[in-house]
C-alpha cells in the first residue's frame, strides 16, 4: 500500500513538473482561446434556461423537442447525413487508396480540388445544381432526353441534396482519410494481401477500412455536423431538413432555437467522446507488423 501511494505522489509531482514548464504566454493563450469558446455556450445554455420569468428550468427545451416538426425534419437531415457519408466514403476511399498507391504524381491535384468548397460558396453551388437539375439535360441539337429534371420528385431531390452535401463535405473527409492513410503502410498490406489471393475489392473492404476507422470516424462527424445545420441547400431545394427549421424558428422565436442550438451542439461532442471510446488507444496495422 505504501509504495503505491508513493507511485501515485511520483505521478503527481511529474505531472506538475511538466505543468510549470509550460511558459506563462501559453497558458494565457489557452485561458483566452477556452473563454472565446465556452462564454458564447455559457450565455446560449443561460438563456434557453430563463423562458418562465425568474425560474430556471428546461421549459424551452421540453416545448422544442415535444414539436412534431422538430423530430421531422430532425430525424429527416439524420438520414441525409447517413446517406452523404455513405456516399463520400464509397467515393473518397478508393480515390485516396489509389492515389496513395499509384499516382502520387495526383495528390496536388486532388487537394486543390478538395479545396473549392471552401472557395465557391454553398449559395452558388445550390444555384448551379437548380440551373443545371431542374430542366431536362438533352443531347445537343436533338430532342432525347438524357435526364429527366431531378427537383420535379422527392428521390431525384434527396440525390441532388446528398451530392451537394458530398461537395460541402470533402475538404474534411478527404483529409481524414488521407490522414489515416498516411499511418498504415498501404503498399505493403496491398502486396501481402494479393500474395494470399485477394481481389481490389476484398483488400479496401477488409484490409483498408478496418485500419483507418479512426480517421472514417473523425470525417463522418465533421460532415454530419455540416450536414445537420446546413442551410442554404436545403432552403434552396426545399427540403424539410433541420437546419431551414432551425432558422425558421429563430425569427418567431426566442428561447427554443437557443435550446436547440445548444442540445445540437452536446450531441456533437457526445458523438466526439464516443469516437474517442471505440477509438482511442486502439493500434492500427501497419508494414512493420
Amino acid at each position: 500500500m505504501a509504495s503505491k501511494k508513493i507511485r501515485k505522489v511520483a505521478a503527481m509531482n511529474r505531472a506538475l513538473a511538466r505543468i510549470r514548464q509550460i511558459p506563462f504566454w501559453s497558458w494565457l493563450w489557452f485561458i483566452l482561446g477556452a473563454l472565446y469558446f465556452i462564454l458564447p455556450l455559457y450565455a446560449t445554455l443561460n438563456f434557453s434556461l430563463r423562458m418562465e420569468r425568474d425560474v430556471i428550468g428546461f421549459k424551452a427545451y421540453i416545448r422544442a423537442f415535444e414539436d412534431p416538426e422538430f423530430l421531422q425534419t430532425f430525424f429527416y437531415s439524420i438520414g441525409l447525413a447517413v446517406m452523404t457519408i455513405i456516399a463520400s466514403i464509397i467515393l473518397i476511399v478508393p480515390t485516396a487508396y489509389w492515389i496513395r498507391l499509384r499516382l502520387p504524381e495526383a495528390r496536388r491535384i486532388v487537394e486543390f480540388i478538395t479545396l473549392m468548397p471552401f472557395v465557391v460558396p454553398a449559395i452558388i453551388l445550390v444555384f448551379g445544381l437548380i440551373r443545371i437539375y431542374s430542366s431536362p439535360l438533352k443531347i445537343p441539337f436533338t430532342d432525347i432526353i438524357l435526364l429527366y429534371p431531378l427537383t420535379t420528385f422527392k428521390f431525384g431531390t434527396n440525390a441532388l441534396i446528398v451530392a451537394g452535401y458530398m461537395v460541402l463535405g470533402l475538404p474534411y473527409i478527404y483529409r481524414s482519410v488521407d490522414t489515416g492513410m498516411r499511418t498504415v503502410d498501404v503498399r505493403t498490406l496491398t502486396e501481402a494481401a494479393q500474395s494470399l489471393g485477394a481481389g481490389w475489392f476484398t483488400i479496401i473492404v477488409k484490409i483498408i477500412l478496418p485500419n483507418i476507422r479512426a480517421a472514417l470516424l473523425s470525417g463522418a462527424l465533421l460532415t454530419f455536423a455540416i450536414v445537420i445545420g446546413e442551410v442554404t441547400l436545403a432552403s434552396f431545394l426545399a427540403v424539410p431538413a433541420f437546419g431551414p427549421y432551425l432558422f425558421l424558428l429563430g425569427q418567431h422565436r426566442a428561447y427554443e432555437p437557443a435550446a436547440l442550438s445548444f442540445a445540437s451542439f452536446l450531441m456533437t461532442w457526445v458523438a466526439m467522446g464516443l469516437i474517442q471510446l471505440f477509438t482511442g488507444g486502439q493500434n492500427q496495422v501497419s508494414g512493420a507488423h
